[in-house]
């Protein structure tokens, strides 16, 4: 058995269990936020498909995990499950755990998702309990996003080769400037 010496070490670890237990009424809760949340709601008119993750658990010192579960939905129809596993080296401390949804313009965009690609990232955030301000450039697009909680979240953003990225922080505390690797994988229903 493997035992964890540093408190901060043990943070990094538990968020980057995947989360179990994730009900159909969190990713009804998360779709509800994403729609009542600024720009993000036009997308799900104008979007080919989309997908969800109601809670990514993430952290980091010096080196940074995080993780997720999600469905996916193609023209509103839930077609199957996906994970996204992260992994990220740099500048980093702390924990925090956000919600996530990805739009996909058009079918090209969904099936590059379902079929596992890898996505690298640099990034910079700052997450502050349940407001925080994050931006982010990487292969498949960039994203920026402020947001004051589920409560009160507001959301901009625009298509990048196909895909949007919307974030909403649930709490924690994390700064970083780091650069990782992403992947998503894809479990047809």
């Amino acid at each position: 058995m493997m035992r964890v010496k540093s408190p901060l070490l043990a943070l990094v670890l538990f968020l980057t269990i995947p989360l179990a237990g994730t009900s159909a009424d969190e990713f009804e809760d998360t779709i509800k936020i994403f729609k009542e949340a600024g720009e993000s709601a036009a997308f799900f008119d104008n979007s080919y498909g989309y997908a969800v993750f109601p809670s990514i658990g993430k952290g980091g010192v010096g080196i940074g995990g995080a993780r997720g579960k999600g469905r996916v939905y193609e023209q509103g129809t839930y077609i199957g499950d996906s994970t996204v596993t992260q992994l990220t080296v740099g500048f980093q401390l702390g924990g925090q755990v956000y919600s996530q949804i990805i739009f996909f313009e058009d079918k090209r965009a969904l099936d590059e998702f379902t079929s596992g690609n890898f996505e690298f990232g640099a990034q910079a955030t700052a997450v502050a309990i349940t407001a925080g301000a994050s931006v982010a450039a990487t292969t498949t697009g960039s994203a920026a996003g402020v947001s004051g909680g589920k409560k009160d979240a507001a959301t901009a953003g625009a298509y990048h080769k196909g895909m949007a990225t919307f974030t909403v922080a649930k709490g924690g505390l994390m700064y970083e400037a780091s650069i990782g690797g992403q992947k998503f994988s894809f479990t047809p229903k």
